[in-house]
């Protein structure tokens, strides 16, 4: 099924998953329990406990017959050792690697264009997607550079588009001609949900469209939690717009980041944001890493997807779109939870210095922010490829 073809999914069961404490068991457990098929992929997968545990797992699964299929990022996995490799390909796991090249004198060279997403698809009815990768600083115990992040488990007729996908993508079956898709609005009523993706094909703009059109839509109330934050101008117009209008606007963003440029960037459009009337909290207990929003009482996004150029103009992502109260209510309550205990108000600047930040917001960042998807254009573009490595057939296996 390609990307143009997923439509809105109704009657799906959501279980919110909070960090790796809830997400690997029921992983897991999930993959434990597969009759005939797994697919997970993940942008970065360590050799450490976590690492260790999927893929025992994943071995365990491909030796009762199983079929078996692991994507991993070239960029983000480029350190799995060959023995690490070679336990699971020998069981029958098939392991796919997208865009793997060599290190240039010790520097990773693949950065463009990462295969970002993280996904678990179970028999087709059930699936996982978020921002959990398999590694064990998404655990609390990985100490104080553990993060703070959300996965939501999708039981339904949603689950088996995931499933599709995920399968096109190992260029299973040939793809279908993309269809632009329909409005970004999504109908009411509760268990409806999309899969919603952004490649650098057909569907460059699809998940900013759909955090654009939620915010066009919200009536009262707006929570977003993002570890990037850098969206493009139309998006951050939209949350302009929703603020002024009587929305009450709130971003829960880094405070304590993993990576000092991302807070750089947020905080140049601090001003610009709580001129309009945005509620902006900086989030210090660890890193943040989720990438998750609620809309009033029941529209919510989970997944992937950064708001910064990387992930809307460049990543492969993959996030899904949801119109369900008790997701939305399980969510809100955790971002409230982390607003309430963890985190600190961002205030005014002093007026002495907010002139000054706005003449370089409105110059240049906005002027990046207009241009950037045009310039993304013109960064290395070489047709990534996929090596997956098989099992060895038995001749491969005696002469070893």
């Amino acid at each position: 099924m390609s990307a143009g073809e997923l439509g809105w999914r109704e009657g799906n069961r959501y279980t919110l998953l909070e960090n790796g404490e809830a997400y690997f068991p029921a992983a897991f457990e999930a993959i434990d329990a597969a009759q005939r098929e797994v697919l997970v992929e993940t942008f970065i997968l360590f050799e450490d406990k976590v690492g260790r545990q999927l893929q025992q797992t994943l071995i365990a699964a491909a030796k009762r017959g199983v079929s078996v299929d692991l994507l991993v990022d070239g960029y983000g996995s480029d350190v799995l050792t060959p023995e690490f490799i070679g336990e699971m390909t020998e069981a029958g796991v098939r392991l796919h690697i997208f865009d793997p090249r060599p290190r240039l004198l010790g520097i990773r060279t693949n950065v463009f264009r990462r295969m970002h997403r993280k996904i678990v698809a179970i028999d087709g009815v059930c699936a996982m997607i978020g921002g959990i990768n398999f590694s064990a600083d998404h655990l609390a115990d990985f100490g104080p550079e553990a993060k703070q992040d959300y996965a939501v488990r999708i039981d339904g007729p949603l689950a088996a588009d995931i499933a599709d996908y995920a399968r096109s993508a190992l260029n299973r079956k040939r793809p279908r001609r993309w269809r632009r898709p329909a409005a970004a609005s999504v109908p009411e009523g509760d268990g409806g949900g999309r899969l919603v993706v952004r490649d650098n094909d057909g569907h460059t703009t699809d998940i900013e469209r759909y955090y654009r059109a939620g915010l066009r839509a919200a009536k009262r109330d707006v929570l977003i939690a993002n570890a990037y934050f850098f969206p493009g101008y139309h998006l951050l117009r939209d949350l302009t717009k929703a603020a002024r209008r009587g929305v009450r606007v709130r971003l829960l963003l880094q405070g304590e980041p993993d990576m000092l440029v991302a807070r750089l960037a947020a905080t140049m459009l601090y001003d610009y944001l709580k001129n309009a009337g945005v509620e902006i909290y900086e989030y210090c207990k660890r890193p943040l890493h989720g990438k998750v929003a609620c809309v009033d009482d029941d529209w919510s996004t989970v997944g992937s997807s950064n708001l910064d150029p990387l992930s809307l103009a460049l990543n492969l992502e993959a996030n899904v779109v949801v119109r369900d109260r008790s997701l939305n209510a399980a969510l809100r309550e955790s971002l409230d939870r982390l607003i309430a205990q963890d985190c600190k108000p961002v205030p005014s600047g002093p007026k002495s210095t907010r002139a000054l930040r706005r003449f370089w917001v409105g110059v240049v960042v906005f002027h990046f922010l207009r241009r950037f998807p045009a310039w993304a254009g013109s960064l290395p573009a070489h047709k990534p490829r996929l090596q997956t490595i098989k099992p060895p057939t038995p001749d491969e296996g005696e002469t070893a």
